[in-house]
């Protein structure tokens, strides 16, 4: 294929991907979700990859005074006027996240019944909202994320541990102000939209409980150390009561997700003349596994025209998982190493075929790109230059691969986050 053609099949990709995220903006999504004006204060909270974006859009839509204070990750700041942002260190979480758990606590402290809490949740909050238990440091915190991330569990898991391990999750901030309405608005990240999952549920119910969390701890080999082992055997590890009276004047709306992102991505395919095949936005599993998958479409769309026929575009989301098997040195994420997989998968199979694998945020796990491309001469290119892709993918370097190619895509923030975007783009032969 000539470099136009790849360069075209590119852009199309990447008007996808934009057409997605713009479709998880927070100015468009809260319009239709304002509650209406308390007779006393309006406070604002939140945490996650878009609270920013989210406060800034709430600011200006608001009818009223306000005030309050969120939390995001460094570098996905948005300026407000009224609500204050603070910055924290994600996927890891930093001595920044805990004071910032603090001033969110804070800003809770003596509001009644005539006020009302805004909470505006986004995918990335469990890092973000780090409040270390009694005898628990931060170190201890740090370790635990390290390893979650590392041990290939999905997220719910994770977060059922992350919930009972910090003083700021788990509905813990719906806690602090019991008597006071609150309606939680969520940004979406995770498969099935589950608000108690998203940034570990600090304003909303926590069926989960600290024997599950041992348990996920258990069936990943992750040892928490002694601080944090004394504390889940503790009940003082428990969430509030999910059916207490903390929860009565407590509400919680989605008003973004990965399935309308994915739906907005397909209008867009089909008015390029391109068949969507849209997989659904709750896939799950080991990125390699998950690409292995998606190259199994790819030759059955090639050699049968089924479940659609070329010109196409597979459309799927979720969030992948990846189990560091490479030791130190592997860089990237489940995006990027996803589309390594595929390319390996794909192999002599990859004519007219090209990928975009990312996550909507615009950050792949902890490295400075979205994702990654994938064209039909990927593995051709990368031999050419003394590249393995199987070594690479082995070691976990699916960055390193990508960047020797020069086949990250970086966006910088998007500040949005409803996770992992792929599309796969089949041309005619």
């Amino acid at each position: 294929m000539s470099g136009d053609a790849d360069s075209r099949a590119f852009t199309t990709l990447r008007a996808l991907f934009d057409a997605a995220v713009a479709a998880a903006r927070p100015d468009a999504a809260l319009r239709t979700h304002l509650p209406p004006p308390p007779k006393g204060r309006t406070v604002v909270i939140g945490a996650g990859k878009a609270a920013a974006e989210m406060a800034a859009a709430f600011e200006a839509l608001w009818p009223g005074p306000l005030e309050g204070v969120v939390v995001t990750r460094h570098g996905h700041g948005a300026p407000t006027g009224r609500i204050r942002v603070l910055e924290a260190a994600h996927p890891v979480p930093d001595a920044d996240g805990v004071a910032a758990s603090r001033a969110l606590f804070d800003q809770l402290a003596g509001l009644g019944p005539d006020d009302l809490i805004i909470a505006l949740m986004s995918g990335g909050g469990s890092a973000l909202l780090t409040l270390p238990p009694e005898g628990v440091t931060l170190a201890d915190l740090q370790a635990l994320h390290r390893a979650l991330l590392g041990s290939g569990a999905d997220i719910a898991a994770m977060n059922t541990v992350r919930k009972h391990c910090s003083l700021a999750l788990g509905g813990r901030l719906a806690a602090a102000a019991p008597d006071t309405p609150m309606l939680t608005l969520v940004v979406s990240d995770v498969p099935g939209d589950d608000p108690g999952l998203i940034a570990s549920g600090p304003t909303v119910p926590d069926h989960s409980t600290r024997a599950q969390a041992r348990a996920v701890l258990a069936d990943h080999g992750i040892d928490p150390g002694p601080a944090l082992a004394a504390w889940l055997d503790s009940p003082a590890a428990d969430s509030p009561d999910p059916q207490g009276p903390v929860f009565a004047n407590k509400r919680a709306r989605v008003i973004a997700s990965a399935h309308t992102s994915l739906t907005r991505a397909a209008e867009l395919a089909r008015s390029l003349g391109c068949a969507p095949l849209v997989l659904g936005d709750a896939i799950e599993g080991e990125s390699r596994e998950v690409a292995r998958v998606h190259a199994g479409l790819v030759r059955s769309i090639r050699r049968y025209g089924v479940p659609v026929a070329a010109p196409c575009v597979i459309l799927s989301g979720g969030e992948t998982t990846v189990t560091l098997r490479g030791g130190a040195g592997g860089r990237g994420g489940r995006n990027a190493e996803f589309a390594l997989a595929l390319a390996v998968a794909l192999g002599e199979d990859a004519k007219g075929v090209h990928a975009l694998a990312a996550d909507t945020d615009g950050i792949d796990g902890s490295e400075d790109n979205a994702g990654a491309l994938v064209g039909p001469d990927t593995l051709a290119r990368a031999a050419g230059i003394g590249l393995s892709a199987a070594d690479h993918l082995a070691r976990n370097d699916s960055y390193g691969f990508f960047a020797g190619l020069g086949n990250l895509l970086v966006t910088g923030p998007t500040r949005t986050n409803v996770n992992d975007f792929r599309a796969i783009l089949i041309d005619p032969l």
